[in-house]
């Protein structure tokens, strides 16, 4: 890959972040950025920024924090209105729980894992 073709890319680093915390929502900082390509202490910059826009919320278990995503909220430009994380998300993460339409907007996301 040439310089000029790592330029821009079509997913930013937030939106890396929040693939990864669906497909893992109790993963470590340092996995996620392993998974992300990206240091620790961007992953820790970018959930605090999605924790303040309310895109996501952490909840500590135990030792360990446990990420919860706002699947139903839209992305945070006019110009992608209409289009909600789950969009986003859905775009490669099998096994995102789908929430009923009765329930909350929050909807934890946890990927099935086979024994």
């Amino acid at each position: 890959m040439t310089n000029s073709e790592r330029r821009w890319t079509f997913l930013s680093n937030h939106a890396r972040v929040l693939r990864a915390v669906a497909q893992e929502p109790d993963a470590r900082l340092r996995t996620i950025a392993a998974a992300c390509r990206i240091t620790e202490r961007a992953v820790q910059a970018i959930t605090i920024d999605l924790e303040q826009a309310g895109y996501l919320q952490r909840r500590r278990v135990g030792r360990r924090n446990q990420y919860l995503l706002d699947l139903d909220q839209p992305l945070r430009r006019p110009a992608e209105g209409g289009i909600h994380v789950r969009a986003l998300v859905d775009l490669g993460v099998e096994g995102v729980s789908q929430p009923p339409n009765t329930a909350s907007a929050s909807a934890t996301v946890s990927k099935t894992r086979s024994s």
